[in-house]
């Protein structure tokens, strides 16, 4: 084995020590600092899967990133039918989506700047699309099609709200729930019609 492959093993084999954190991940300590390991498991859609049942939005975040100002943030999005996403995009600041289907289905929608269908795809654990990419400033939207969808979501940090100016003007306001209530009806109808592409 070369020295520098050596000099790799040592420094993975350090004294450690292990403990749990939330969410069943484990807090690894090593000389130069902590490192945590989470595994994607039933428990923790279990967990996140309950959290969202409960919330008014019916649906609930599990943050794998240490802080909202990581570079990076990384996260699983757990989902009921129901729960509303107006259609929007990441633009100021720019942010590229990538989100992965781990257990569920959704519909997603691709939109021009004037609320035309550019694409529509069903997205599932199950089918022969599971993910999809979204660079910043596409409109898109998404609704879901099964109780308990489980999405894993990579975004650039810092994380940002999504501001007014970003939400799709052909999109319902969140406080008005019979055109929420009827958007995604329509949106659940479009989808049940196509089969698994």
């Amino acid at each position: 084995m070369g020295d520098h492959l050596m000099a790799d093993r040592a420094a993975t084999e350090q004294t450690r020590t292990e403990s749990p954190v939330a969410g069943g991940a484990i807090e690894v300590r090593l000389d130069e600092g902590a490192g945590k390991t989470e595994f994607f498991d039933d428990d923790l859609f279990a967990m996140v899967a309950e959290q969202a049942r409960r919330s008014p939005r019916l649906r609930m975040n599990y943050n794998f990133h240490r802080t909202t100002a990581d570079p990076v943030n990384r996260l699983l999005n757990v989902m009921y039918r129901g729960s509303y996403l107006p259609v929007h995009r990441h633009l100021e600041p720019a942010r590229s989506e990538t989100c992965v289907v781990m257990r569920g289905s959704v519909g997603v929608t691709v939109y021009d700047g004037q609320g035309g269908v550019v694409a529509r795809r069903r997205v599932s654990a199950s089918g022969p699309c599971c993910g999809f990419d979204i660079e910043a400033g596409v409109w898109h939207g998404l609704v879901v099609l099964e109780d308990d969808t489980v999405l894993f979501e990579v975004k650039q940090g810092p994380y940002a709200p999504i501001a007014a100016e970003n939400v799709a003007p052909w999109t319902p306001d969140a406080d008005d729930e019979a055109a929420v209530a009827e958007f995604i009806k329509n949106l659940e109808t479009e989808f049940n019609k196509l089969k698994d592409e």
